[in-house]
C-alpha cells in the first residue's frame, strides 16, 4: 500500500506539486502569525496574517495609483534589462571568443562586478541628469553581470571537436560562429539572462526605495516609513510575481530559440 501511494504521489502533475507547496508556505505563515509564535533568533508577533495582507493588496489593486506603480517599474526593468542582455551577451561573446578582448576587457569587468547595486546609487544621482536615467542604470548594471559570465562561460564551454570539425569541413570563422559557436553557448546565454532579470528586480526595488517616485519598490518603501506592515508584505510579494513571471518569459522566449532542445527532452 505504502509503494501504491509513493506511485499515485508521483503521478501527480508538477503544477499540483508547486502550488501545493504554496500552500504550504500560506498554511505556515497563518500559524505562525496567528499563534504569535517567538522563537528567540525570529518572531511573529508584529508580522501580519495573509487575511490582512490579501486585503491590502485588493485594495491595492482597486486603486488607480497601482498602474502607475506597475507601469514605471515594468518600464525600468525592461530597459535596463534591455541594455543589459544586449552589451553582456555582445561582451561575452567577444571576451569568449577572442583574446585581445579577454585580455582588454576583463580585467575592468571583474573590478567592477563585486560591486553592490547599492554602492552605485550616490555615483549614478550625480552622473545622470534625471533619476529616472539613474535608476535604469542601476538595473542595467546589475542585470548586466549574470549575463556577460554566463556568455562567457557558454562559449567557452562549447566543445573544441565541434570547431574543429566545422573547420575541417570547409567551414569559415563565420561560418563557425553562427553554427557552432552561438547554438552551444544559447543554453548558458538563455540562464545568464533568466538570472539577470531577477537581479535587475532587485537592483531597481533598490533604487526605487532612494530616488523613485512611483514603482513597487518605492510603495514598498513608504509603507515601511507609514508602518504599515501589510503594504510592505504586498509590494514584496508583488515583486517576486514580478519577478517569477519575467524569468519565466524570458526563458520561454529562450527555450522557443533552441527547438532543438524539446526534441532531447523527448527522447530522454
Amino acid at each position: 500500500m505504502a509503494n501504491s501511494l509513493h506511485s499515485n504521489l508521483r503521478a501527480l502533475p508538477r503544477a499540483t506539486w508547486r502550488i501545493g507547496a504554496l500552500l504550504l508556505c500560506v498554511l505556515a505563515w497563518h500559524l505562525a502569525t496567528r499563534e504569535r509564535m517567538n522563537l528567540g533568533f525570529i518572531t511573529f508577533q508584529n508580522v501580519p496574517p495573509p487575511r490582512e495582507v490579501a486585503e491590502s493588496a485588493w485594495s491595492l489593486v482597486q486603486s488607480p495609483l497601482v498602474l502607475q506603480h506597475l507601469s514605471a517599474s515594468l518600464r525600468r526593468v525592461f530597459i535596463g534589462f534591455g541594455l543589459a542582455a544586449i552589451a553582456g551577451v555582445a561582451l561575452g561573446l567577444a571576451i569568449g571568443r577572442a583574446r585581445w578582448a579577454e585580455d582588454t576587457l576583463l580585467p575592468p569587468l571583474e573590478v567592477l562586478r563585486p560591486i553592490p547595486a547599492v554602492a552605485w546609487i550616490p555615483l549614478a544621482i550625480l552622473m545622470f541628469p534625471s533619476s529616472e536615467a539613474s535608476m535604469v542604470f542601476i538595473t542595467f548594471i546589475g542585470a548586466l553581470f549574470p549575463v556577460l559570465l554566463n556568455t562567457v562561460h557558454g562559449v567557452e564551454a562549447v566543445d573544441a571537436r565541434l570547431v574543429a570539425s566545422a573547420r575541417s569541413l570547409g567551414a569559415g570563422r563565420l561560418a563557425v560562429f553562427r553554427e557552432v559557436i552561438l547554438p552551444g553557448a544559447l543554453p548558458s546565454v538563455v540562464t545568464g539572462l533568466a538570472i539577470g532579470m531577477g537581479t535587475a528586480w532587485f537592483c531597481l526595488v533598490t533604487a526605487e526605495m532612494i530616488s523613485g517616485q512611483f514603482g513597487i519598490g518605492y510603495y514598498t518603501w513608504m509603507s515601511y516609513t507609514i508602518q504599515n506592515y501589510a503594504d510592505i508584505v504586498v509590494g514584496m510579494l508583488f515583486i517576486g510575481v514580478l519577478g517569477m513571471g519575467s524569468s519565466a518569459l524570458v526563458r520561454r522566449i529562450g527555450q522557443s530559440l533552441m527547438p532543438w532542445r524539446a526534441v532531447q527532452e523527448k527522447r530522454a
